[in-house]
Formats: C-alpha cells, sequence, structure tokens
C-alpha cells in the first residue's frame, strides 16, 4: 500500500511539473511593445544569455556583425538584416567566455579554460560587487564575475577570426583586455612605487554614508529603497577614502615584455583602452562615488596621468565614463549634486571641454552609450532602488541631441516587470545602439529568464 501511495504521489508530482510548465508562457520573440509602438525581438535562443557589459566592444569592424554570451558560448549575428530575415544566431565559440571584438581586425577575444564562470560578458546576478571592486587587486574573474580591474581572466586567451573561422593562441595575454592595435595587455596590481616618488596620502576617516547622502534623517526614516543604498555606499566609502597603492603592468603580447608603471593610491578599476589611440587607457579610482574624483587616462609608458573631470561641489558624482567610438570623447554620468540633478556629460580629450545634456530624473539610466557617429543616445533605464530613486524610470530610452543643448527622449521599451537590482538577483540590461543606427541591442529578465532583445529605434507603423 505504501509503495503504491509513494508511485501516485510520485505520478502526481510529474502531472502538476509538467501541467505547470505548460502553463507558463513562452518567451516572446517579436512584438510591438504596447506602450511604445516599437518592435522589440529577441535575439537569443538559449535562457541565461547576455550581452557584453556596456562599454565593451560587442560589433565588427564593419558593423554587420554582433556577439553576445550563452551558456552555450559565444554567439555571433549578423545584423545588416535584423529584422528582415529570421535570426540565425551561432554559436561560433563553444564554451568561450568574456568576449571582446577588435577594434581593427574581425577577430574575437576569448577565454577558454581556467575558473569556471569567469566569463567577460554581461555581467550576472552576481557581478556588480566584483566589478566595483570588491576583490584583490591580482585576483581573476571567478564564480561568473567580471575581473575586478577590468577585462576577464582565469584562462587561456585566444582569438576567433570572424571570416575564417580559425582560432589561434593569443601568446602572454591573461585576459581580454587588449588594446586597439592588438599589441598590449594589462592588468592593474597592487604595488608600492620602489622609487618612493609616490607619497600616501593623509588617512581619512568615512563619515557615515546616511548622514551624507540623507542630512537631518535617521534610517527609520528613510524608503527600503534609500536604505539598500545607504548599506552598499557605507562598504565602498572606506576603499574611496583610503585607497591601497597600485599600478598598472603592460604586457607586449608579441614578446612578453612586461612594464609597470603609473603607481598611484587609488583602487583602479573599469580599465579601457582608446578605440583609436593604441597608447591611451582610461580608468577610474573606485568607491563611493561622491568622495572621490573618479576619472582618469593614462598613457601606456606612464606618462600623461590626467583626471577628466574634477569635481566642482559636495556630493556630486561622475563614473560609468566610457568611450566614443571615434576616441575623441569620454562620456560618463553626472549628478550635480547625486540623485539631484542629472546629465549625460562628456569631455573632449583634445580641449578639455565639457558638454552636459539635461537628463530627466525618470530618464536617468543605469548604463549610457551613444551610436558611432555620436547622434544618439540611449539609457537603460533604473528602477527605485537606484541612485536617482526614479518612481517612472524602468525603461529602455533614446536620446537624440538638440542644437540648443537639450535632449529629446523617447521611451522604446517598458521595462517595469525587468529586475534591476544585481544584488537581488536582478542584471543591468547593458545595451548599446548598433553601427547602422536601426536597433538598440539589451538584456532583459522581464519574461522570467535572460535573454538578450533588440528594439527597432524607427516607430512600428
Amino acid at each position: 500500500m505504501r509503495l503504491s501511495f509513494l508511485c501516485l504521489s510520485v505520478v502526481n508530482a510529474l502531472a502538476l511539473t509538467t501541467a505547470a510548465a505548460e502553463s507558463m508562457p513562452a518567451v516572446p520573440t517579436d512584438w510591438i511593445d504596447p506602450d511604445t509602438g516599437h518592435r522589440v525581438i529577441r535575439l537569443s535562443v538559449e535562457s541565461g544569455s547576455s550581452t557584453l557589459y556596456f562599454h565593451d566592444n560587442a560589433y565588427s569592424p564593419a558593423g554587420d556583425r554582433l556577439i553576445f554570451n550563452s551558456p552555450a558560448g559565444v554567439v555571433l549575428l549578423d545584423i545588416a538584416k535584423l529584422g528582415s530575415a529570421p535570426r540565425q544566431p551561432q554559436v561560433v565559440i563553444p564554451s568561450g567566455r568574456g568576449p571582446y571584438v577588435a577594434r581593427r581586425t574581425p577577430e574575437i577575444y576569448f577565454v577558454r579554460g581556467g575558473a569556471p564562470g569567469a566569463d567577460r560578458g554581461g555581467p550576472p546576478p552576481s557581478a556588480q560587487a566584483t566589478r566595483d571592486g570588491n576583490a584583490p587587486a591580482t585576483a581573476p574573474a571567478t564564480d561568473g564575475k567580471r575581473g575586478s580591474r577590468g577585462g576577464w581572466g582565469g584562462g587561456e586567451v585566444f582569438a576567433y577570426n570572424i571570416e575564417t573561422q580559425a582560432t589561434r593562441k593569443v601568446p602572454h595575454a591573461s585576459r581580454t583586455l587588449i588594446n586597439c592595435d592588438e599589441t598590449l595587455t594589462l592588468a592593474a596590481i597592487t604595488a608600492e612605487d620602489p622609487s618612493g616618488q609616490t607619497p600616501q596620502p593623509a588617512l581619512r576617516d568615512p563619515l557615515p554614508q546616511l548622514a551624507r547622502m540623507f542630512p537631518g534623517k535617521q534610517l527609520a526614516e528613510l524608503t527600503p529603497e534609500q536604505k539598500y543604498a545607504v548599506n552598499k555606499e557605507e562598504g565602498l566609502a572606506r576603499r574611496a577614502l583610503n585607497p591601497p597603492s597600485m599600478a598598472f603592468t603592460f604586457t607586449q603580447l608579441k614578446t612578453g615584455e612586461a612594464k609597470t608603471v603609473g603607481y598611484q593610491y587609488g583602487s583602479l578599476n573599469h580599465m579601457q583602452f582608446s578605440p583609436t589611440d593604441p597608447s591611451l587607457l582610461l580608468y577610474c579610482h573606485e568607491g563611493t562615488w561622491h568622495e572621490l574624483d573618479r576619472i582618469w587616462t593614462i598613457r601606456t609608458d606612464g606618462t600623461e596621468k590626467n583626471l577628466r573631470h574634477k569635481r566642482s561641489m559636495d556630493m556630486e558624482i561622475a563614473g560609468h565614463e566610457f568611450w566614443s567610438h571615434d576616441g575623441k570623447t569620454i562620456w560618463f554620468d553626472l549628478q550635480t549634486p547625486r540623485s539631484q540633478v542629472f546629465w549625460i556629460a562628456g569631455v573632449n580629450l583634445a580641449t578639455g571641454e565639457e558638454i552636459r545634456y539635461p537628463v530627466d530624473r525618470n530618464a536617468w539610466s543605469v548604463h549610457y552609450n551613444v551610436s558611432r557617429d555620436n547622434r544618439l543616445f540611449m539609457g537603460d533605464g533604473g528602477d527605485p532602488t537606484q541612485v536617482a530613486f526614479a518612481p517612472d524610470g524602468q525603461w529602455i530610452n533614446l536620446f537624440r541631441p538638440q542644437a540648443d543643448g537639450s535632449l529629446v527622449r523617447e521611451k522604446l521599451v517598458n521595462m517595469t516587470k525587468h529586475n534591476y537590482v544585481t544584488g537581488r538577483g536582478g542584471i543591468e540590461p547593458n545595451g548599446s545602439i548598433t553601427p547602422d543606427n536601426k536597433w538598440v541591442v539589451f538584456s532583459g529578465n522581464f519574461s522570467g529568464a535572460r535573454h538578450v532583445y533588440a528594439v527597432e529605434i524607427a516607430k512600428s507603423k
């Protein structure tokens, strides 16, 4: 009798599971967003797929191919006929991780082997803390997290040629952070200046972030979203005020010759080689953004270490910096002060002149990106837990700069069902504009599973 009861229970459980699976809505592949009128296409086939991190290059030099991550490996997609022909994504690099498309040649750099999950693509839910630097300076990426100092490590680096389908090993590389003429790689290391010419700054006592962010308020008076923000900044403040001594090690890919330069006290992170100048590196001093000057560049020989934006008021923040495609401008999220006044800002490297486009609170985005011709910006929005505390901010946005210095915003995709909070199982959309200015590509989990999508910039007729 007991055995019959157990068998019946198993059968019933299987029937319930099957019924539940059949009742779950299928992830759509092509639809018109009813709130915006824009067409949305799912590009990925496999659940768990994701775009690359927002400033990592996902497009071929010709602009006709796109790569993204999937559990099976690196996916290549022809975007020239996107929307007019059936999607045909191909896993071209099985088990490949951390992909990055070369700027001048049709090659995809990637990692294979090493620590499981040490991939470079759009950060999975657990990636935020690691990308913000909560890991040893020399540690490779682990447990599905992006390397804390830029690029991805944890295995051997290879290059896959899109045109010939040939794969070659990249000697002397430990990560996919490689400059635009493909001669150098780099790592940020914890090290003190052996010459003694980089003195340690005076130690500073971290101030309670509750008082910094919400003067005059008690923790109990804050919303849950505000409490979450305070707790997050508390951990970053100590690193911002009393950072370690670090430096850059640049390695020649042909010879393996390595040179360590750029000694400084700062938590070096968010490293990005210029898309056009092989000897120029963009990086940041990581930590609580309103406690430090974040955006810097340096030459690969250690010269010309320049602060690219200096804060002008208390609680001002500038961050999530990224290059324009022509390498002439560094764009970034600017708030003057934090959580109050919002801008998409840029600094011209040749002149030092800044440009600021005002952004409404509900249009603020976790990350922005710019088209190759600098005519369009996109933003991936944010939920009420983010720094803008926007009540209606969950949208994929398009911004068109105007002659008078303003932006015209257009909502492309309703993201109210998307989970943005990386510390609570969510993901960042990490969007980009296709080189032909016809689509915005992004990650989304609004259907439950994580997938890669594209929304058409032209409104559906």
